[in-house]
């Protein structure tokens, strides 16, 4: 059983809500076990979300200050959003690996060492992560990207290198030894298709809301809104997959602060009303 008390709490150097746009929203962060190569990812986050919402505060009467986003969902139908970090959903399918599996070449070990490497991610600064993006996008796209990082750099110009190897490069995490086993002896690729994983999640968790046959239930049912699967750090968030009625940016900015967490917090997935 999920604990709400715990769920609703922010983690540490955090906070529930946030303003966008002149609006306050708030955000659940849901705490959850490791996720594993072949889990079903979408019923696995399904029924986190569905056991949070389960705990009404009719049930436990004694906590009703613990239940503050029950409030949200039954007020005028106000749509909440589930926000799934990619790592979830990237594990799940296979794409994470040791990095004593992956064996460098020697262009992924000598392009690494031009990568700026920062405290909130490795990126692609390192022979194992590097590697990866050779493998998912092709040395030639690398070997632009890095050409013309170097040619604009004296320019002042930031980004280069991630924006000409495109979204699936810039996805990829290496092991960082502040993450929660195996994600530190790890690296990985980005989700597979995550426009259809998103969907695959939100069509799931509207299945199991509607298998409760209570009041309750269909208030929160009524009031989903859908699923966002987001690659968030402390540095900054695309988002990957919106199966949601709202833009990319929307999401971006109400996740800006990484209410997830970069370290060991295992809230991989987080409630936004």
């Amino acid at each position: 059983m999920l604990n709400v008390k715990t769920t609703i709490k922010p983690n540490p150097g955090k906070q529930i809500e946030i303003e966008v746009d002149g609006k306050i929203f708030s955000r659940y962060p849901i705490k959850t076990e490791l996720f594993q190569k072949g889990d079903d990812y979408s019923s696995k986050i399904a029924k986190h979300v569905q056991t949070v919402f389960a705990c009404h505060p009719e049930e436990n009467p004694k906590d009703p200050e613990e239940h503050g986003f029950f409030a949200h969902a039954q007020n005028d139908n106000q749509k909440w959003y589930v926000v799934v970090s990619e790592k979830i959903v990237a594990i799940s399918q296979g794409r994470s690996y040791f990095i004593k599996d992956i064996k460098p070449s020697w262009f992924a070990t000598t392009l690494s060492k031009y990568v700026k490497k920062t405290p909130h991610g490795i990126g692609l600064g390192s022979p194992w992560t590097m590697e990866l993006a050779i493998g998912e996008v092709g040395l030639p796209r690398i070997l632009l990207a890095s050409l013309l990082s170097v040619l604009t750099k004296p320019l002042g110009l930031q980004g280069v290198f991630y924006h000409v190897a495109g979204r699936r490069a810039a996805a990829i995490d290496g092991p960082t030894s502040y993450s929660l086993y195996p994600s530190n002896v790890s690296a990985k690729l980005a989700p597979k298709d995550p426009q259809t994983a998103a969907e695959l999640i939100r069509i799931e968790i509207m299945r199991q809301l509607s298998s409760k046959s209570n009041r309750h239930a269909e208030i929160v049912s009524a009031s989903f809104a859908g699923v966002v699967i987001i690659d968030a750090n402390d540095l900054g968030r695309n988002v990957l997959g919106n199966a949601t009625d709202k833009p990319d940016s929307f999401f971006e900015e109400v996740m800006r602060d990484n209410p997830m967490g970069q370290g060991k917090e295992g809230t991989p997935v987080v409630i936004v009303v």
